[in-house]
């Protein structure tokens, strides 16, 4: 399947996580990161060791469930801030809802509560452990971000994540695809960006979410959200605001959700 670029996304991310990554370094950040990234050579084994992906599984950037009923996958990319987390656990405990969690390392060092609590109620995904552009590194360097991440989360809420992986930014290209799942993680990418991540100051709204999922509304589509803001300087969370509304229109339309177990090895 192809895999298009997305560069606007890409470039607002990246400049709102430096924005974000520098005030957090002044706090210890960067020598918890140093620590998980260092725990070992490169050629380190996998942590615990996951079988590699293979199948129909493999080679894919997975963008739509191989589903035929009228269910969506919400899933929450855990990165930047954790303002919105426990709204958003409310409303999905109070809506009976599923959604997975794809959770960087730092995030899961830097927020150990909050992704404890997380870990309780969703699966967890592997988000990197720094949120790097992956095709920007070496072989070497994006397995020690994958392999950082497994431990960092697993040491963190005691929950290893599910063998699900999710680029930053989205960007990746074969090579990368071939290194994850070789690592044992099958690459879920989605079927809809919310856009929530840039905030009400980009003119987001939780009508903007709304009708971007129902526009993209499909048989297995995956939805993409935060649980927090991605930038200091705009600290909205458009996402955690327009979930309730969101999960209600999606019933409206006779559509449920489900869970990300169809791309789970087993």
């Amino acid at each position: 399947m192809p895999l298009p670029e997305q560069p606007d996304r890409r470039s607002l991310l990246r400049l709102a996580a430096l924005a974000a990554g520098a005030t957090a370094a002044a706090g210890g950040l960067a020598s918890r990161q140093a620590l998980a990234l260092n725990r070992g050579p490169d050629d380190a084994p996998p942590f615990a060791g996951r079988p590699p992906v293979t199948g129909t599984l493999a080679g894919q950037d997975i963008t739509t469930l191989p589903v035929t009923e009228r269910k969506v996958a919400l899933t929450f990319d855990c990165g930047g801030s954790p303002d919105g987390a426990e709204d958003v656990l409310a409303t999905l405990d109070t809506y009976a809802v599923p959604a997975t969690f794809f959770m960087t390392g730092r995030f899961a060092l830097d927020y150990t509560a909050t992704a404890r609590r997380i870990a309780r109620r969703h699966p967890l995904g592997n988000h990197s452990m720094t949120h790097p552009e992956f095709p920007e590194l070496t072989p070497h360097q994006r397995l020690r971000e994958i392999r950082a991440a497994d431990r960092s989360i697993t040491a963190a809420t005691g929950r290893r994540p599910e063998p699900l992986f999710r680029f930053p930014y989205g960007e990746r290209t074969r090579e990368c695809v071939t290194e994850v799942n070789d690592e044992g993680f099958v690459c879920v990418r989605w079927t809809v960006d919310t856009l929530g991540w840039k905030g009400a100051a980009e003119g987001v709204t939780t009508r903007t979410v709304i009708d971007r999922v129902l526009e993209a509304l499909t048989p297995g589509a995956i939805v993409l959200m935060h649980v927090g803001s991605t930038s200091e300087a705009d600290p909205s969370t458009v996402d955690v605001t327009a979930l309730p509304r969101l999960i209600e229109a999606l019933t409206a339309e006779g559509y449920g959700c489900t869970s990300l177990d169809a791309l789970t090895p087993r």
